[in-house]
């Protein structure tokens, strides 16, 4: 598989790139980032430093990851997409002196195997997004996405149940959903869902 990075992307030469991985034009990916195989990095996209993504990810057209965000295999990140990183944001400290790295505590996004993440959402770190969970365009999700959630609005709640396949689950009764592409079952248990095993 071949890497390909465009000239005018800025790769850090101590970032991690893996194999059959695309790094797209004017794309930045920073020191100690870990970018997993056959991962897709659109154009304009920042990975921060020692951000850590899995096999197959897809970052679109100027979404901004800020470390230390976690993508698991799998995860696609819309265009324009904003994961945040710091709970209380200030330029200055309380003296009005210039605020440095070392005064603050970067927390992170973690985006658990096969989420995705819609056009212009913003995830305010720290939260999880489950796996297999959606989260719908322009969303802002302040909490917690459980497995195959589908997220929308600000803030963000769960309006339904999806599949693997990305289609809304449709209703079988007895807290059994379905999904019309795959067939695949799914179990609803206490506001959560599970693959069923058969």
């Amino acid at each position: 598989m071949t890497t390909r990075i465009a000239d005018s992307a800025d790769v850090d030469p101590r970032a991690r790139i893996g194999d059959g991985t695309s790094v797209w034009h004017l794309a930045q990916v920073r020191e100690d980032a870990e970018i997993g195989p056959e991962c897709i990095i659109g154009r304009g996209a920042y990975i921060g430093t020692g951000v850590r993504m899995g096999a197959r990810c897809k970052v679109q057209n100027h979404a901004l990851v800020y470390e230390p965000a976690v993508l698991e295999d799998g995860v696609f990140v819309g265009p324009a997409v904003v994961f945040t990183n710091d709970h209380f944001p200030r330029s200055v400290a309380p003296d009005g002196s210039l605020k440095r790295a070392d005064d603050w505590e970067a927390v992170g996004v973690t985006c658990r195997q096969g989420a995705s993440i819609g056009a212009r959402a913003v995830c305010v770190a720290p939260v999880t997004i489950g796996r297999w969970a959606m989260v719908a365009a322009g969303a802002v999700v302040t909490r917690d996405v459980p497995d195959f959630a589908l997220v929308a609005g600000v803030p963000a709640k769960r309006v339904r149940w999806v599949g693997r396949a990305g289609e809304p689950l449709e209703d079988d009764g007895n807290g059994r959903w379905r999904c019309p592409v795959t067939g695949q079952t799914y179990t609803e248990t206490d506001g959560h869902l599970t693959e069923a095993s058969s």
